[in-house]
């Protein structure tokens, strides 16, 4: 089949599909290979969530037609009550809800709603590749915000302020962060909202890793508890890690009334509503308290110590920052090497291990790779012998 060029919108054609899919397509062709480039984890989603799906499906005349474009009633009341009891904030249903499929489709809608061609969104560096993908598919410009790795990864505050223009619109932030894995001090959290709101900025709080903070649930903080950050902030959260509902496609948002009223024309336009089948799903997921967490925690606590000991026996060919949350190291690469592209691509092929290039997530990715630790034990396992009988110990 000839294909044409012409035909291809530039804001389109200008980006690259995910490293981190294109990896996982790439491994897919591999036999045997093992993967620890896409953030899915293992775990099957609670039992209680699939009994509640397989009923509906039996007894519920509706459950294969829409809903309203912002959710299910019922589902954005239930959030409303998970939002205050995590936040302490209580949020307005109809005005203040809306039921998505995925936060990716969240901020999708959302980076519709505020950018103009040419209008600059900040997004911390590294930070997630897809949020790249989305600004600039909007037409958008990616103001990359380079955190301290000497410093854990830490936010360069002051910083901050200099890379606001008169065009930018919005900053998103994801705490736990991904891809490094580090959490944000409140301090430096509230000192985002306070720019944030001096400048009109919306903070874009993309959080799909909160449960997953370890010993450092003392030091976890959620911006959107802030009351007088109400109407600069957008709270998204998804079903997909905490629930193991990847594959279900669902998420929500708290935010202003005035975003919502437009956000939601973008969401109608693009998918009417999140699916009704996976909002039964969240429905019962928000119904009953989440006693499998404690278990994804434990079990994800025990992977990171694996992954972090067999990584101290590659200290020649990585050396990386222990991640504080979420389930992803971001080892900084030592041996020699090109670039972090082809470091990926020759460890595929000569050792069937499958890590995504650190350049993916922003300039300072550079001369990294992403490893997931969400996998099971025995797919960290042979990744590293792998990555031993190729590199020597």
């Amino acid at each position: 089949m000839q294909s044409d060029d012409r035909l291809i919108a530039q804001n389109v054609s200008n980006i690259s599909l995910s490293a981190i899919k294109d990896m996982a397509m790439r491994s897919a062709r591999i036999e045997g290979a093992a993967s620890l480039t896409w953030g899915v984890p293992s775990f099957r989603t609670p039992e209680h969530i699939r009994r509640a799906v397989a009923e509906a499906l039996a007894t519920d005349p509706d459950i294969g037609k829409y809903t309203l474009p912002d959710g299910l009633p019922a589902l954005r009341r239930a959030v409303v009550k998970e939002h205050a009891a995590a936040t302490g904030i209580t949020v307005d249903a109809d005005r203040n809800v809306m039921i998505t499929a995925g936060n990716i489709q969240g901020l999708n809608a959302l980076f519709h709603t505020l950018i103009d061609p040419g209008d600059e969104i900040i997004v911390a560096d590294p930070g997630f590749a897809s949020h790249f993908q989305q600004i600039r598919l909007c037409g958008g410009k990616v103001v990359f915000w380079p955190l301290d790795e000497s410093q854990g990864w830490r936010l360069n505050i002051d910083a901050l302020e200099g890379l606001i223009g008169p065009r930018c619109k919005a900053i998103v932030l994801v705490n736990p962060a991904n891809p490094t894995g580090n959490i944000f001090p409140e301090d430096s959290l509230r000192r985002v909202g306070e720019i944030a709101r001096a400048n009109g900025l919306m903070i874009l709080v993309d959080d799909p890793y909160s449960s997953f903070i370890y010993e450092n649930r003392a030091r976890y903080f959620n911006l959107a508890s802030l009351p007088e950050l109400f109407d600069n902030i957008a709270y998204l959260f998804t079903f997909s890690k905490c629930y193991a509902m990847t594959g279900w496609r669902l998420a929500y948002m708290i935010v202003p009334e005035f975003l919502k009223r437009q956000a939601l024309k973008v969401h109608d336009a693009t998918i009417i509503c999140a699916p009704r089948i996976s909002q039964v799903a969240g429905l019962a997921a928000l119904g009953q308290a989440p006693l499998h967490l404690k278990n994804y925690e434990a079990v994800l606590g025990r992977r990171r110590s694996l992954i972090c000991a067999r990584l101290d026996r590659l200290a020649h060919i990585f050396e990386y920052v222990r991640p504080e949350g979420a389930y992803y190291v971001f080892p900084r690469i030592v041996a020699e090497h090109t670039n972090a592209q082809d470091f990926a691509l020759d460890i595929l092929e000569q050792a069937h291990v499958t890590l995504t290039p650190g350049s993916a997530f922003g300039p300072s990715g550079e001369h990294h790779v992403r490893m997931a630790y969400c996998v099971r034990d025995e797919t960290i396992e042979l990744a590293f012998d792998r990555l031993e009988s190729h590199f020597g110990r």
